[in-house]
């Protein structure tokens, strides 16, 4: 077998060269031997989320002890404190376990109503995965874009939203420090992309793993130059959500800018960049 004829098999099946992909197929297939369904989509999701979840949280936590990466900070003026992080902590343990914990059916329940599949075989290639997680990345940015946006109305503000921007200068663990009422209204777009785009239990949690990776990041408060999310075309990042807690309106997209283009609720963040051009250019 040729190079040519390698890249080609790699491609289709995505295995071959992979040197992991007997592990995994071993590990997958014990895992379906042990547990059953319903224990593997709701026990499974469980662990899932929460080792993801603060596995993500623990570099930008590491940071803040690490004075060559106070150059990476947006808000230096701002730093962590203990006392933040403790009461991020809380309310995050309080949405994890009272909230979330509940819902942790519905992966389940979604798998039965679409016959979603268990089984080793029915993965479909890295490829697809990759497909569907930007339909489900769409998909989720359209639905928080516009609740975001009526999260903001001065009527409703000040009773649910107005916890999560309690953090003017974020950090990681702020992701998903909110109202339980927020989290179950924004959260709705998660479900959205496993109804529409997910076909297996591991695209499922490959959805969480995506979703989780792009809302840390965007909550990070440090702004890196090597980032792999900054591929996807109309990335906003960083900086762009960190803008949306300083300034407390606009920027209301979760994880591309076109929205905000096309509404024009951008233009804020638009004249914030411009004075920042000015300044650095006269420097």
């Amino acid at each position: 077998m040729d190079a040519f004829e390698l890249l080609c098999d790699l491609a289709v099946n995505g295995t071959s060269l992979n040197p992991f992909s007997r592990p995994f197929e071993t590990s997958w297939k014990w895992m379906r031997g042990r547990y059953t369904d319903i224990q593997i989509a709701t026990v499974g999701s469980v662990i899932c989320h929460e080792l993801l979840y603060f596995g993500l949280c623990l570099p930008g936590f590491i940071f803040q002890f690490i004075p060559a990466m106070r150059k990476y900070k947006i808000q230096r003026d701002k730093p962590e404190t203990g006392i933040g992080q403790w009461k991020c902590f809380k309310l995050l343990m309080l949405n994890h376990f009272g909230i979330q914990l509940p819902l942790v059916f519905l992966p389940y329940l979604f798998a039965q109503f679409l016959t979603i599949p268990f089984d080793y075989d029915s993965i479909p290639p890295w490829y697809e995965i990759l497909l569907r997680m930007y339909g489900c990345l769409l998909l989720e940015d359209a639905w928080h874009y516009f609740l975001h946006r009526l999260l903001h109305h001065k009527r409703i503000y000040k009773y649910v939203h107005k916890i999560h921007h309690n953090f003017q200068a974020p950090f990681g663990m702020v992701a998903e420090y909110a109202h339980p009422i927020e989290t179950l209204v924004l959260g709705t777009g998660f479900f959205i992309g496993i109804l529409l785009c997910c076909n297996h239990i591991f695209v499922i949690w490959c959805w969480a793993g995506i979703r989780l990776l792009e809302t840390i990041d965007v909550h990070s408060g440090y702004n890196l130059k090597i980032n792999p999310l900054h591929i996807l075309p109309f990335y906003g990042g960083t900086e762009y959500h960190d803008f949306h807690h300083m300034n407390f309106v606009g920027n209301y997209s979760s994880t591309f800018t076109f929205w905000d283009k096309l509404f024009g609720t951008d233009h804020q963040w638009n004249e914030y960049q411009a004075r920042k051009a000015a300044k650095e250019h006269k420097e």
